[in-house]
């Protein structure tokens, strides 16, 4: 690397890699907390994948958010009045340029800068970070960095027979690189994959025209759609009392459950024509798309096994048949875990691969004094209310306001992210926003607030939820907590049901159960 002589930053200054709703959660919080955060941004504007401009966007024009506007926001900005239920891409950036304005946070951005190296410095004394704007090199030291770079912006294609010798005029691409249903109108598109993007690009070509459109998978997921009898399903799917029941039940009851809640309000794969899923709901894995099983039930998008090989415009699949005139083929097939700019020594010490990194609660290293990494796991449900946490987390930490996790117990969440290596990385956004709540010390307990106790555990776990105790209590958390309860009509009453009162004491029991 270069030998020109650092910049020794403040003490207080924190270099933070990456403007997007992860690295602008950070700078906020961490700027409330009374540090100085410098956020690198290689685009010339804020706002990560919400920012179409930006080489590390995977949106695409008329793309709009698969998470409500309440779940898609942070505690202290609402959206601007009007915004739909679900959010273009262009309001959410338009929100994120607004949340870094409030957050004092614009004179702190180096755009159109971008973070080559990081490593540590002379006498393991903080962190040289080598960043390039205008072609000019810089290099400057930090007592503490925070990589907020993002999971999803390096496609991760499979290996299929035959691919190199696609011909079809549309191409092989990922549904990164996707810009909208135009170019491939009348034309016959295989889309791999059984994501969300994979199964929301199937349906948009089908309702734009495409003249044919298959989805090839290796299994296939049970499919919620975005509405849940007129409600967000993110605000009904992703609860407190899912966390908790996740936390008392066994898993097998715990997956039981969840199927029963997607079958019996979207219905189950099969019943549209598309393949029937595996009877666990976790081995199958579950995806959203409002329109995706409609449309199958119409006959506009057919179904296929996994690509078995490819030559030419020919798509052959497992089960023996064949799309004989493909035009394109697009794979949405996820992404690889790429952080490219990382010392060798930090590599081998998070032990990081395409798929893995090796952190205590997704944060810490304990060989990494002063480096921590925000919102790089693989999550269901929506981020906006997680990042905002663990934003608060890792600023409560370094600024002393809560206790930092000791060695031993970080080692032991090392040796928890080692175990699961080679099962399924995704996390359900209930789980990972109890985690850094309690980290935090801010996740309320229902039983202490009897008026919101409703709210609390069947409610949608929207970020003001988590202003109600702890640092930075609001005074409004709690009527605002009510609204996003009340919103969409999703709950009405703050009374419980019987049945939710029911499945209350049951899991509270086992809770109280364990605790003793």
């Amino acid at each position: 690397m270069s030998t020109e002589t650092p910049i020794l930053m403040p003490q207080r200054a924190v270099a933070i890699i990456g403007a997007g709703p992860a690295g602008l959660a950070a700078g906020a919080w961490l700027a409330a907390q009374g540090f100085e955060p410098v956020l690198f941004e290689a685009a010339d504007e804020p706002g990560g994948q919400w920012n179409a401009s930006s080489p590390m966007s995977g949106t695409w024009p008329g793309m709009r958010t698969n998470t409500s506007r309440v779940m898609t926001a942070f505690a202290d900005l609402d959206h601007a009045p009007g915004t739909a239920a679900f959010p273009t891409q262009e309001e959410m950036l338009h929100y994120l340029l607004r949340y870094a304005a409030q957050a004092g946070l614009l004179p702190r951005l180096r755009l159109g800068t971008r973070v080559e190296h990081l490593g540590r410095a002379e006498a393991r004394q903080g962190w040289l970070l080598h960043s390039r704007a205008r072609g000019k090199l810089h290099v400057e030291q930090f007592t503490r960095v925070i990589v907020a770079t993002g999971r999803y912006n390096s496609p991760s294609f499979p290996e299929v027979p035959g691919l190199d010798s696609f011909s079809g005029g549309g191409g092989v691409s990922h549904g990164f690189d996707y810009a909208g249903p135009a170019r491939y109108r009348d034309r016959s598109v295989v889309v791999a994959g059984c994501s969300i993007s994979a199964l929301e690009i199937a349906s948009d070509l089908a309702l734009a025209g495409a003249r044919r459109v298959t989805v090839t998978l290796r299994r296939q997921r049970y499919v919620l759609q975005k509405l849940t009898g007129g409600v967000p399903t993110d605000h009904v799917a992703f609860t407190r009392f899912a966390a908790l029941a996740g936390e008392a039940l066994p898993p097998a009851a715990v997956a039981e459950a969840l199927r029963h809640f997607v079958v019996s309000s979207a219905g189950s794969p099969e019943q549209a024509g598309a393949p029937q899923p595996d009877a666990d709901i976790f081995t199958a894995g579950l995806t959203l798309s409002q329109h995706y099983l409609t449309l199958v039930a119409e006959g506009r998008i057919r179904v296929r096994p996994w690509i078995s090989g490819v030559a030419g415009q020919q798509v052959s699949f497992a089960d023996g048949s064949a799309e004989p005139a493909t035009d394109a083929l697009i794979f949405g097939t996820g992404y690889r875990l790429s952080l490219p700019f990382l010392a060798s020594e930090i590599r081998e010490a998070l032990d990081l691969d395409e798929q893995h990194i090796d952190l205590h609660d997704h944060t810490f290293h304990p060989e990494l004094e002063g480096l921590a990494f925000l919102g790089l796991f693989d999550q269901a449900g929506p981020y906006f209310p997680v990042l905002e946490l663990q934003a608060r987390w890792l600023a409560y930490v370094w600024s002393g306001v809560v206790a930092p996790p000791g060695t031993a117990s970080m080692r032991e969440g090392l040796a928890s992210c080692r175990a699961r290596r080679g099962g399924p990385q995704t996390v359900p956004m209930h789980a990972m926003a109890l985690l850094f709540a309690r980290n935090a010390g801010v996740e309320p307990d229902p039983d202490l607030w009897p008026e919101l106790r409703r709210a609390l555990l069947f409610g949608p776990l929207s970020p003001v939820s988590f202003r109600l105790s702890g640092p930075d209590r609001r005074n409004d958390a709690a009527s605002r907590t009510l609204a996003d309860a009340a919103r969409f009509g999703c709950l009405t009453s703050s009374l419980m049901t019987a049945e939710e009162a029911a499945r209350w004491e049951k899991v509270r029991s086992l809770l109280h159960a364990d605790a003793a």
